[in-house]
């Protein structure tokens, strides 16, 4: 197993790592819809909840050497369905041509007052 850890994982006691390959997949931890710089969550609604997960989960691939266009299947987790809408175009957005597998899951309150968090398993090229 490979692990990636990013400079706020090192200095955090949380105990988990942001992502772990283990041969050619590379799994994503829950990405927060926060600012991990600021530990800020995004002005507005679950739109901007939804861009601020996928720029983690973005930093995540791009820490391991993967791309958005790698990733086999995301689970999107929100505390209300009606927020679906607006998760879903900028996911579209973000993901465009590229349709990975997706469940999303309902939950009750998602950490820090986040309105989204996504995970992804990654394939990985053979080095």
């Amino acid at each position: 197993m490979k692990i990636f850890e990013t400079e706020l994982s090192k200095s955090r006691k949380a105990h988990y790592s942001p992502a772990v390959q283990y041969g050619d997949v590379l799994y994503i931890s829950g990405q927060l819809s926060i600012d991990p710089a600021t530990m800020q969550l995004p002005q507005g609604g679950a739109r901007e909840h939804a861009k601020q997960a996928l720029k983690n989960l973005e930093a995540v691939m791009q820490l391991a050497g993967a791309k958005k266009e790698d990733v086999i299947m995301c689970r999107v987790y929100t505390p209300d369905v009606a927020f679906w809408d607006d998760i879903d175009d900028e996911y579209a957005k973000f993901f465009g041509a590229h349709k990975p597998a997706r469940v999303v899951v309902p939950t009750s309150g998602l950490h820090f007052g986040c309105l989204v968090e996504i995970e992804a398993q990654v394939a990985m090229k053979k080095e």
